[in-house]
């Protein structure tokens, strides 16, 4: 979960004092305050980064930046917080806040073909956080984050294949292949994100 604390990191001292000035006050925050805060925080990342949508032509699910979002959620928030940073998002986007891809919103998104990538994002950082644990160990953190992608894909490409009638070998085609090389990167990316809080001592 989120440090709150009010000790600070020596490394973020000597890096930057204003900003280990600015982190302490954060991290001397009540609880009450600071989770819900990241909870928001969270679910506005994952709204910015279905803004960088990117459409394959070959698939109808287009390629975003939102599963490194939901990684980090789960990782740097623990399992609840970071699953209800993702129900945050998905409530704003079924009420008709355009935060889906491509500026979308509305029930029909969560029935359409991207509808189980979507629905996976908070068991996915759930999961991811209950995985890497308090500790975020090395080889606990990869093997949450790899868990985590793995829930994505699997949630969206049987959705994908109830709502195409598409076959296994179509499904996987479109609904994974695509997106096999960005998981690695954002996998990589969120690692290093999580063991950097880690040694700055920005997460206990």
């Amino acid at each position: 979960m989120i440090e709150t604390e009010a000790t600070s990191s020596p490394v973020i001292a000597e890096a930057d004092p204003r900003g280990a000035a600015v982190f302490a006050a954060v991290r001397s925050w009540p609880r009450s305050i600071t989770v819900p805060f990241a909870v928001l925080l969270f679910a506005l990342l994952t709204a910015l980064s279905a803004r960088l949508s990117v459409p394959l032509g070959v698939t109808p699910v287009p390629m975003t930046l939102q599963t490194l979002a939901v990684l980090l959620a789960g990782a740097l928030l623990g399992p609840v917080a970071g699953a209800a940073s993702q129900l945050t998002y998905l409530a704003l986007g079924i009420a008709g806040v355009p935060v889906f891809a491509f500026g979308g919103a509305g029930l029909p998104w969560i029935f359409g073909a991207t509808g189980g990538y979507l629905m996976a994002f908070p068991m996915a950082a759930m999961l991811t956080g209950w995985i890497a644990g308090r500790e975020r160990g090395t080889a606990r953190t990869l093997s949450a984050l790899v868990a985590g992608s793995v829930v994505i894909f699997a949630m969206g490409a049987a959705w994908l294949a109830v709502v195409t009638n598409m076959d296994l070998r179509a499904v996987f085609m479109a609904g994974v292949q695509p997106f096999l090389p960005g998981a690695l990167i954002k996998i990589a990316i969120a690692f290093v994100v999580v063991r950097q809080a880690m040694t700055r001592g920005l997460l206990r």
